[in-house]
């Protein structure tokens, strides 16, 4: 395994090989984050939006807006814990390459470190995901639709046909 400068080229091929299929996994990961943050970015614009027509709004109007804005509250929190379990889950993605590196590099045989790390990226992503199911769902309570909106104005009654007497 050892070449006369360090490891030989087979070794270096294979460990790379081996941090190739993680890197993959940090991939994915990069592209939950972009639309998290895009979701965040939405929440927040949102959050300006209503607090503009806070102090415009009276009765009925302005419970929906409070009702909105603490609704809003929770669903940055709750975006925000999943961008921070995300972000940890990258990191132990990163960890577990950089230690399939070291032990495949230093022919140390302690694959255990490896499973450890993949096992809590998976952990990690899988709470990620679970915040994201959360905030789809304060997400659609949110949404409000006026009542006068669903409603359907009554079909048009059937014309009555003229019955031509036979000649």
């Amino acid at each position: 395994m050892e070449g006369e400068f360090g490891p030989d080229l087979a070794a270096v091929i294979s460990v790379l090989q081996t941090a190739l299929t993680p890197a993959f996994l940090l991939v994915a990961v990069g592209s939950l984050l972009n639309v998290l943050t895009g979701r965040l970015a939405r929440i927040v614009d949102r959050s300006r939006d209503l607090q503009r027509q806070y102090p415009n709004t009276e009765g009925i109007a302005h419970e929906r807006v409070v009702r909105e804005l603490r609704i809003i509250e929770k669903r940055m929190r709750v975006v925000g814990s999943s961008i921070l379990f995300a972000v940890l889950s990258a990191i132990s993605v990163c960890v577990m390459i950089v230690a399939l590196f070291v032990l495949g590099l230093t022919n140390t045989h302690a694959a255990w470190v490896a499973v450890a790390l993949f096992m809590l990226a998976l952990a990690l992503l899988s709470a990620c995901l679970f915040q994201f199911v959360g905030e789809i769902r304060l997400a659609t309570y949110a949404i409000y639709v006026p009542e006068e909106y669903l409603e359907l104005p009554p079909p048009p009654k059937p014309k009555e046909r003229k019955r031509h007497k036979p000649v």
